[in-house]
């Protein structure tokens, strides 16, 4: 089986554990395929009388009736005729299903409709967590209990694989969901019903999805889709935002990555304190880690409840479904809550005996513990295995002792005493897995706690007590003794490189001076930038260069994965996507979520966190991949110049760009049949449109300005001119009128930022500036002169000077117009040449985008000297600024690039 995707309900039936009432696991196999009955759930059905309209979470229907049955753990509800069916597993025992523990990577708390809690099954009707990565949606004081079984996009440090199985995630599918298998509907606006592949997308019932080929090749995007074999990460001190570059300021982190602000994390919303004078509402503290943050859980039970049934749940508050007769409660006031000694404490009056386990004063609070034992039963994973299975998902020849969790993970059910050390479970464990001959000095025993939110590891001294062990992770939690899993580990010296961008320095400087400045600032003793080879010292730069100002300009540090260009198949051009978050009245933050769904997370950056070059520095030993850039105009023409910047350093040299245009003006957008802007248009429809889309040429210019020619006959040793400022150019160059309005439209923005977040609103402050400004009176004509392919060109009467090198200027307007011209020849976006035309003023230009006129052709040519007279504004591709007098001189700029056009028609690829 594949270690590349780990799927939380996926994997052979027939090579599943029985599992009983309690979560128990029974070590033996089946030997034929067993039926749905037998795949292990570890549900604690409860038949319950229903007093409001209710719907089956297996088969999506209405249950007709007064009764039903409910998981007294995590609330699955179940008709009567699909108990025997149901294979959905409880929250109680998913953790002990995932195959490799995967942290999820949760964005800040928010609203979100009609979607269903992964962990109680109930509607988040409160503000609740959503992974960024996957399709995990968790009420804020359920994500403690949320399995860490996130998408594994990168390899980091385990072996890599080829082969993919689907990740399967219940519920919360889009409306109109159709089955793969019966092509029904399969999702439920009601219930958390549904399975879909986190990879390949497939949709599928509960009762469909298990006769599924497991094998996932990941669908329609499997040729845009950065493939998770071919990314490799070094990721041990980085959290998960670090990890994908999500921008901090969005997500305040909470203590140790677990801990969720606030004092009671008890479900108080489930459980109302009950006005029965039959019943009694307790809080319940699992452990000390729970006391000291004063985190609880809020259980309603009768009050002649016997012990047991307090205790049991109490469990069941935990998610946790063992035995009750193996736990205890304690019992503590107040003030005892408040003492440094209350984890010692141990009320031995309280005699478990008794009938009830309320006095005549009933404690304001209790704490669940765990019984001693003398000994038990422990799991333990053979980490060398994951890539030991077979694609059909059995296990290679093992000890007869040996067990498989549903996904095919194998483990070794091993029995220990007091006696027993780490160094006594390697040396029992050894000889069942078949490395009986090996030395034991080269075996270890790594303790790992799979946290929601980060996956723990830590190695463990081969003479410390395996009992002792358990005993103290249960004292701090016992939720978290649930989620923690022993692997026996080949020791081994890997190499560790972590990639880090350091962004922000000064520009045009040597290597040595760069180096002086890091070393200065960050204090870098024996490290490259971007290649470190030590965890601790990465995480240090990584830290350090937050708080970091060169020139009053802030460093960013991001951290880059390593793209092993060898694994990338064949037919697989993975899609590059860059995301202006603040484009397009920030839509642009929706579909970074969307675009890391539907790809490989690590294939996706946010432009304001770094900029561009880190996307390309990723994928720059890539054979073969393309672009998308989703923003404006101007975010297009960052993203190209930053792509010419480093264009000799790419493997691919000349990749082809596809825009998703999020801006006010749109032009380029606009001529490459991708459209006046988004407006919520599906994702997936986009991503298949820029696979089907057809490759065009573009030329770019390049304008100097302020460009003085060398004085002739100069000698050695004189001083040479400052170098001109460059500027590269897509789509126009205005000066005049046009740059003016541009202008003012930025500085409002500037002032009032908050208020520039649609187009509606945008194009309305253009309206208006254009309106303040219709009486000016200007002459341009007089303050310019030009000179096109090394002749002189007489300027008409005009107050605005374009160069157009798209036939679409400001937002859709055509400016050169479609009458034929023997003077000029018909314009394309490849010829090489620039279209020079002027408008007359305000009203000329609103009547160009009207469509009622066209501008007033002046030149068309290769090559541009303007030379300006006066401070004149000048605006190319929407980015303005007064430019100074002096000369102006536009030309091409070294090779075309290539860019994607939206194809008219649909191309019908065939699936593999």
């Amino acid at each position: 089986m594949a270690d590349g995707v780990r799927s939380l309900l996926g994997g052979s039936p027939a090579s599943s554990p029985v599992l009983g009432r309690r979560g128990c696991v029974s070590s033996s196999f089946s030997s034929s395929s067993s039926s749905s009955s037998a795949i292990p759930t570890g549900h604690s059905f409860r038949r319950v009388t229903l007093t409001k309209p209710t719907f089956c979470h297996y088969c999506t229907d209405f249950i007709w009736g007064l009764a039903g049955y409910q998981c007294e753990v995590c609330n699955f509800m179940s008709h009567e005729k699909c108990l025997k069916n149901v294979n959905i597993p409880c929250s109680c025992i998913a953790p002990s299903l995932v195959r490799v523990p995967v942290a999820h990577c949760f964005g800040p708390p928010g609203h979100y409709k009609r979607k269903f809690c992964t962990v109680c099954r109930k509607s988040l009707e409160s503000p609740a967590f959503r992974c960024e990565v996957c399709e995990l949606h968790v009420h804020t004081d359920c994500l403690l209990f949320a399995c860490s079984d996130c998408r594994q996009c990168h390899q980091d440090g385990h072996q890599d694989h080829d082969t993919y199985h689907h990740h399967w995630r219940e519920g919360n599918l889009p409306s109109g969901a159709r089955c793969e298998v019966c092509k029904k509907t399969c999702g439920s606006s009601e219930v958390l019903s549904g399975m879909r592949c986190e990879w390949c997308g497939i949709l599928a019932h509960a009762a469909c999805y298990v006769v599924v080929s497991p094998e996932c090749t990941f669908g329609r995007l499997r040729s845009m889709i950065l493939p998770p074999s071919c990314v490799q990460l070094f990721s041990r001190n980085f959290s998960k935002l670090h990890c994908f570059r999500i921008s901090e300021n969005l997500q305040t982190e909470s203590d140790e990555g677990d801990d969720v602000d606030g004092s009671t994390q008890g479900p108080a919303k489930d459980v109302q304190i009950s006005t029965d004078s039959s019943k009694q509402t307790l809080k319940i503290f699992d452990g000390s880690d729970a006391v000291k943050r004063n985190q609880f859980r809020l259980i309603s039970v009768p009050r002649i409840a016997k012990n047991e049934e307090v205790v049991e749940a109490a469990l069941r508050a935990y998610y946790i479904n063992d035995d009750q007769q193996e736990y205890e409660l304690q019992t503590f006031t107040q003030q005892a809550l408040l003492s440094d000694d209350i984890i010692n404490r141990n009320d031995a009056a309280e005699d478990s005996n008794l009938g009830s386990v309320f006095r005549e004063s009933v404690p304001e609070a209790w704490i669940i513990r765990a019984k001693p034992k003398d000994e038990e039963v422990i799991r333990i994973y053979p980490a060398w295995l994951h890539a030991s299975h077979q694609e059909d998902g059995t296990l290679p020849e093992l000890h007869l002792q040996t067990s498989e969790d549903r996904e095919g993970m194998a483990y070794v059910s091993l029995r220990v005493n007091k006696d027993s050390t780490i160094q006594t479970v390697i040396k029992e464990v050894l000889p069942l897995l078949g490395r009986q001959t090996e030395c034991l000095q080269n075996f270890k025993v790594v303790e790992v706690l799979m946290g929601s939110k980060q996956v723990q590891r830590m190695v463990l001294d081969n003479q410390e007590l395996i009992l002792n062990r358990l005993e103290d992770i249960r004292k701090i939690s016992i939720r978290q003794m649930n989620q923690t899993r022993f692997y026996i580990v080949e020791n081994s010296k890997s190499t560790v490189q972590v990639n880090m961008f350091v962004g922000g320095l000064p520009p045009q400087l040597s290597p040595e001076e760069y180096m002086n400045i890091l070393k200065d600032e960050l204090a870098i003793k024996s490290a490259v930038v971007l290649e470190i080879s030590c965890f601790s010292e990465a995480e240090r730069i990584y830290m350090l260069a937050k708080d970091t100002t060169i020139n009053d300009k802030p460093l960013n540090a991001v951290v880059i994965p390593e793209v092993m260009a060898s694994k990338i198949p064949q037919n697989c051009w993975p899609l590059l996507v860059f995301v202006n978050p603040k484009s397009g009245g920030l839509k642009g933050r929706d579909l970074l979520y969307c675009f890391r769904k539907l790809l490989n997370p690590h294939q996706v950056f946010e432009l304001t966190n770094g900029g561009p070059l880190p996307g390309f520095h990723m994928f720059s030993k890539v054979p073969s991949f393309r672009v998308l850039v989703c923003g404006g105009d101007g975010t297009v023409g960052w993203v190209l110049g930053a792509l010419e910047e480093i264009r000799h350093k790419l493997v691919c040299s000349e990749p082809s760009v596809a825009i998703l245009p999020l801006g006010t003006g749109n032009d380029l957008g606009r001529v490459l049949r991708w459209g006046a802007g988004y407006s919520g248009e599906d994702p997936y429809s986009i991503l298949i449109s820029v696979d089907e889309a057809d490759d065009v040429l573009m030329d770019r210019w390049t304008i100097l300005l302020d460009a003085e020619e060398p004085a002739e006959g100069a000698e050695n040793g004189m001083a040479e001119p400052e170098p001109p400022k460059i500027v590269q150019m897509n789509n126009y160059c205005g000066l005049g009128i046009d740059a003016e309005l541009s202008l003012d439209f930025h500085h409002a923005r500037e002032e009032e930022p908050g208020k520039f977040n649609s187009r509606f609103h945008n194009k309305g402050v253009y309206v208006k500036v254009g309106l303040q400004k219709i009486s000016h009176t200007r002459n341009l004509h007089k303050d310019i002169k030009l000179q096109v392919d090394q002749r002189e060109v007489e300027l008409p009467n005009i107050e605005g000077l374009i160069f157009i090198n798209i036939p679409s200027w400001g937002s859709g307007a055509d400016l050169w117009g479609t009458d034929s011209d023997d003077r000029f020849e018909k314009p394309r976006i490849d010829d090489g040449l620039l279209e020079v035309v002027g408008v007359t003023g305000v009203v000329h230009m609103g009547q160009v985008q009207s469509g009622f006129r066209s501008g007033i052709r002046i030149a068309q040519g290769s090559y541009f000297r303007v030379t300006l007279l006066k401070p004149i504004p000048v605006q190319v591709d929407g980015e303005p600024w007064i430019q100074a007098p002096g000369r102006i001189i536009i030309s091409a700029a070294g090779p075309k690039v290539h860019m994607l056009k939206k194809s008219k028609q649909k191309k019908k690829k065939l699936e593999a």
